[in-house]
């Protein structure tokens, strides 16, 4: 993986996902942390579509939530 960060947030991409041949096929995310409001307002860490992935505290689930679905969109070409 490869990760940048960006005025947006975290870009995180997967350069070596099989099937991508071009910067712009590379499966990627700018993942964001902000506070969840129906968890009292607790930081957490969301996708680009405002998916929440795991709380600011648990940065180990986040990354294997984000490893996962980044591996997972390489391998169907989305």
């Amino acid at each position: 993986m490869e990760v940048e960060l960006t005025a947006r947030g975290l870009r995180v991409s997967n350069p070596d996902a099989s099937g991508c041949c071009d910067a712009a096929s590379v499966p990627s995310d700018v993942i964001t942390c902000r506070p969840r409001p129906d968890d009292g307002g607790r930081l957490w860490f969301w996708t680009s579509w405002n998916e929440p992935i795991a709380e600011a505290d648990r940065v180990v689930d986040a990354t294997t939530f984000v490893l996962g679905y980044l591996a997972e969109r390489g391998e169907s070409g989305r």
